[in-house]
């Protein structure tokens, strides 16, 4: 697969940095697949393009605070023999820790990214406020497995002392503000490390306009992880979590139409019909043959990213970059606190 075809040039200042003060107040570009052409509109115009039978499929995954800092606390499970002092002697280094999904029932060992990975190795112990871990496998592509070593909930403890995990092109410190805006209104699963951007538009106002313009709505769970924010490598991606309860699927299966707000309820949507139940590592991109998804609400995509290759899958490639260029010309604000398209 060439990825130089999904590519796209955006200037550093189209990058939103900040949400709005309002929701609901992003632009939205409109993308008619049969005419070929778009419109720009506003998202408080969302529920005037839902009609009576449609069902609005949203992911209800909660964002938690999963970005840990701590410093090196040295090597401790390896044997005596095996440790080398004069390796260790520097152990004030910082260290940031992602913490992706639980990799235990009790949520104390985690599969997780560390950065310097490269100086992280198995047996070294890292001090975060209240708690110390401990690293005790390596994975592919920078994964660590890491154990926290003390007692107490986990996900309590995160609360205190964790951070948002807002993205990389972000470029400043989460703040106070950013764990009720980089967070859906609807939110309630928790077990994401990056929103479900495409719902970070809607207001309780927003919902009922849509519930009053005839549109049901279904809530799946897909908890972003590394299937959805890693770098495309090869043909496949890395298992994310998801689930549909039965009468949320049973809104979907009944809808004459299914709109599905962001990547990450589309990927649950086809992932259940395909027979798929409890993790999904579904790839969708040019090809793709959608079976109940018949629009979608999304913001802007990274170039080469697997989320602009699902887009590019449902309306076509050269018309969605050729949408994207206008988006760049017409001022769009990029990306998580940025403006959302609607592909009918």
């Amino acid at each position: 697969m060439d990825l130089t075809q999904f590519n796209y040039h955006l200037p550093e200042s189209s990058i939103a940095q900040e949400p709005l003060p309002d929701r609901a107040a992003s632009r939205m570009l409109v993308l008619l697949r049969d005419g070929q052409r778009w419109e720009d509109r506003m998202f408080r115009e969302f529920p005037q393009f839902l009609r009576p039978g449609d069902c609005l499929a949203l992911n209800d995954s909660k964002v938690f605070p999963s970005r840990l800092f701590g410093h090196r606390a040295g090597v401790h499970s390896l044997p005596v023999g095996k440790r080398n002092p004069k390796r260790w002697q520097n152990l004030s280094g910082e260290v940031e820790v992602l913490l992706i999904e639980p990799a235990s029932d009790d949520a104390r060992t985690w599969t997780a990214l560390v950065h310097p990975g490269r100086k992280m190795r198995v047996g070294e112990r890292i001090r975060f406020p209240e708690i110390e871990a401990e690293i005790i496998a390596r994975g592919e592509y920078g994964e660590r497995t890491v154990r926290f070593l003390d007692g107490g909930d986990i996900y309590q403890l995160l609360e205190r002392i964790g951070h948002v995990p807002l993205p990389p092109y972000i470029k400043r410190p989460d703040s106070p503000d950013d764990r009720e805006r980089y967070q859906t209104v609807f939110a309630r699963q928790t077990g994401s490390v990056a929103a479900p951007t495409a719902g970070l538009h809607f207001t309780p106002e927003i919902l009922e306009a849509c519930r009053k313009a005839g549109s049901d709505i279904a809530y799946v769970t897909l908890h972003v992880g590394l299937g959805t924010f890693q770098p495309v490598r090869g043909e496949s991606l890395h298992a994310e979590r998801f689930q549909v309860s039965e009468d949320n699927a049973a809104k979907i299966r009944n809808a004459a139409r299914v709109i599905c707000a962001g990547t990450t309820a589309v990927r649950a949507v086809e992932s259940m019909f395909q027979g798929r139940t409890g993790q999904t590592d579904l790839f969708i991109r040019p090809g793709f043959q959608f079976q109940r998804t018949d629009a979608i609400l999304t913001n802007f995509h990274l170039p080469q990213s697997s989320l602009l290759m699902l887009v590019c899958a449902f309306a076509g490639p050269e018309f969605v970059l050729s949408a994207y260029q206008h988006a760049v010309e017409s001022g769009y604000r990029f990306y998580s606190y940025g403006d959302c398209m609607l592909l009918l």
